[in-house]
């Protein structure tokens, strides 16, 4: 029984496997033919789709194909619109300088027509004036002939008659001319002798600073020059390069010499070199960043010494760019004279010259202030300080007293105003008072004698004197050898040659003088 249920249930199994392993077949073959049309069904749809995005792409090829023949027809009408255009201006153009040509030459015609008959005019006219001088001649003659026999005299005899009659007039001309050149000169002696005894009086005492062309930087031991020299020297060109000055390292002990005779570019490495002795990085970069800084509070103590100067000479309403310059005098000298004490002290001597006549005071001031303004730039400038002095003020607008007399302190034109003459004066009490300037006196004495030498040299110099400190040289030439016209070649000649032979500060005047005398005695 039992044996029965077991094969009863292993034939049912049997049967489920069978019926499933069946049932299983019949779905998978019914699901490949599902996929199979869904395939066919979606290459169908893919194939439709490419055909029409195909079929798009051909519509807007097309389509761009005639937008882009349009754009370049459109872009060739109106590029041969343009070329058509611009070919149309110029011929246009060539039109008018055709016209303009014929215009031209139809005008050169009609002047040369002109030029024809004015010469042929003019021929005509010379014609007339040989015939009518011809005439006066003829009737010249004429006349002498008659005048002489009305006369009684001849030719010879009436022209000695009337030299005679003409010496008596002139005789007595030359007394009335002596007469007053004697009196104009009595009164220039009387307004010279007061100048001097007003310069006499007015004389004064102020404190003087000589400076040398060399400054001393003190170190605190030898060691440093080595450090300040530097590898292969490069620490001391840095700083000569930068600065305009020679450094003189010497055996010295504890000091070195910086050398140059622009007092500025001397303040700028003494100031650059104390800052980098205190610092102690010593190199190119940092010698750099020091003159840099040193320069900066040169220009800022310059502003401060214009400042200072305005204030003490009571000067108001400068150009702050003459402030500037007024500053830079602080370190100018002439002749070891400070050039802004000495500016300083003409402006006092100035307005006090100046009250005492009644006269503008602070115009004096003023003028007496500017009048050396010039020594300022005549390092970087061509020309003496004088007249780089006018332009400069003519530059900031000062006014015509001022330049004027600025233009006439040292004589190089004739003095039209009080005020220039009280600057005059003020500026010479300065200069010749005693110690006020000091200069090698054997160099002076040498730069003086070869400029009388070279003026001597030249053959008609009768005489030659060097003055105004070497700034004039004052040359007599004999009469006989040199006529006036050949004094100008011979003026040029002595100049260029000074110029070639000799170093000297500023412009040196040549002045040639030439003069006739006839004396006679009466016995």
């Amino acid at each position: 029984m039992e044996i029965g249920i077991g094969i009863a249930v292993l034939l049912c199994v049997a049967a489920f496997i069978v019926g499933s392993a069946i049932s299983g077949s019949i779905l998978f073959k019914m699901g490949i033919k599902y996929r199979r049309k869904t395939a066919e069904s979606a290459i169908g749809s893919a194939e439709t789709e490419a055909q029409r995005i195909i079929d798009d792409a051909k519509k807007n090829a097309e389509s761009l194909k005639k937008e882009a023949l349009i754009n370049a027809k459109d872009e060739i009408h109106r590029n041969r619109t343009e070329a058509e255009k611009e070919i149309k201006e110029r011929r246009a153009e060539v039109s008018r300088q055709e016209r303009r040509v014929q215009q031209k030459e139809e005008t050169m015609d009609r002047k040369l027509d002109n030029i024809e008959k004015k010469e042929e005019t003019l021929q005509n006219k010379l014609k007339n004036v040989d015939e009518k001088l011809s005439e006066a001649d003829r009737i010249k003659r004429s006349q002498l002939e008659v005048l002489e026999r009305i006369s009684e005299f001849s030719k010879e005899q009436a022209k000695d008659y009337l030299l005679r009659s003409l010496e008596d007039e002139l005789v007595h001309e030359k007394a009335v001319k002596i007469s007053s050149y004697e009196a104009q000169l009595k009164d220039e002696c009387e307004d010279k002798a007061r100048q001097y005894i007003s310069l006499a009086i007015a004389r004064c005492a102020a404190d003087q600073v000589s400076e040398a062309a060399v400054s001393v930087v003190p170190l605190p031991n030898d060691e440093m020059k080595g450090r300040i020299i530097g590898r292969e020297g490069r620490n001391i060109r840095t700083i000569e390069t930068l600065t305009g000055v020679d450094l003189i390292i010497d055996d010295t002990p504890e000091a070195i010499t910086l050398s140059c005779f622009d007092q500025v570019r001397r303040e700028v490495a003494r100031i650059a070199l104390e800052k980098l002795i205190q610092d102690g990085r010593i190199h190119p970069t940092r010698i750099e960043e020091t003159v840099e800084k040193a320069r900066r509070e040169v220009e800022y103590k310059i502003k401060q010494e214009g400042e200072r100067a305005v204030l003490e000479t009571n000067v108001h309403g400068l150009n702050h760019e003459l402030v500037k310059l007024i500053g830079r005098l602080r370190f100018r000298t002439s002749y070891r004279q400070n050039v802004l004490d000495h500016s300083i002290e003409v402006a006092h001597l100035a307005g006090m010259m100046a009250s005492e006549l009644g006269v503008d005071a602070n115009l004096a001031r003023r003028a007496g202030l500017l009048h050396d303004i010039g020594k300022a730039l005549s390092y970087e400038i061509e020309g003496s300080h004088v007249q780089i002095g006018v332009d400069v003020c003519k530059k900031y607008k000062e006014s015509p007293d001022v330049i004027h007399a600025i233009e006439a302190h040292h004589g190089d034109v004739e003095t039209r105003t009080v005020i220039a003459a009280l600057v005059q004066a003020a500026d010479a009490i300065s200069a010749a008072r005693p110690a006020a300037r000091s200069e090698n006196y054997e160099n002076y004495i040498k730069r003086l004698q070869k400029l009388e030498e070279i003026c001597s040299s030249y053959e008609g110099v009768d005489k030659s004197f060097a003055i105004q400190a070497g700034r004039e040289v004052r040359i007599i030439v004999q009469p006989e050898k040199v006529n006036d016209e050949r004094m100008t070649l011979v003026a040029r000649e002595i100049a260029k040659r000074i110029e070639d032979e000799m170093d000297y500060p500023g412009q040196i005047k040549v002045h040639l003088i030439r003069e006739s005398r006839a004396i006679e005695y009466a016995k």
